[in-house]
C-alpha cells in the first residue's frame, strides 16, 4: 500500500484528502503545518507529499527546500494543491520534486486521486 503525507493547514481539507485518498487504496498521514510534516517525513518516508503552498507559520518553499537537502527525501514527488496554482510554474518547481500542480479552487475529490496514479 503505498503512503501519502498531506501537508495542509486546513483541517476540514486535510481530513477530506485523506478520507479521498483512504478509500482508493492509499495510506494517509497529515501534517498541518512544515515543522510536522518535516517529523512526519522522519517517522515514516512517504511515497508521495500532497502539498499546500501557503501553511501556518512558514510556506511550502521552505519544506521543499528541506526535502531537497538530502538525497533520500528529495527524489519524494510532490504534488501541490493550492489556490495559487495559476501563479506557479511546473517548469520552475520541478527541480524541487514538483510533479503536479492541482489548482484547489476548481479541484475535484477525484484529482488527487488521478495526480497520485501519475507519480507513483
Amino acid at each position: 500500500m503505498k503512503s501519502v503525507l498531506i501537508v495542509e493547514d486546513d483541517k476540514w481539507l486535510a481530513e477530506n484528502y485523506s478520507r479521498v485518498l483512504t478509500g482508493a487504496g492509499y495510506k494517509t498521514t497529515v501534517a498541518l503545518n512544515a515543522l510536522d510534516a518535516i517529523d512526519a517525513v522522519d517517522d515514516q518516508m512517504p511515497d508521495a507529499i500532497i502539498l499546500d503552498v501557503l501553511l501556518t507559520g512558514s510556506t511550502a518553499f521552505a519544506f521543499l527546500n528541506e526535502l531537497q537537502s538530502y538525497g533520500d527525501t528529495g527524489v519524494i514527488p510532490i504534488i501541490l494543491c493550492t489556490s495559487l496554482a495559476s501563479e506557479l510554474s511546473l517548469e520552475n518547481l520541478a527541480p524541487y520534486g514538483v510533479k503536479q500542480i492541482i489548482d484547489k479552487t476548481i479541484m475535484t475529490p477525484d484529482d488527487l486521486v488521478v495526480a497520485l496514479s501519475r507519480v507513483l
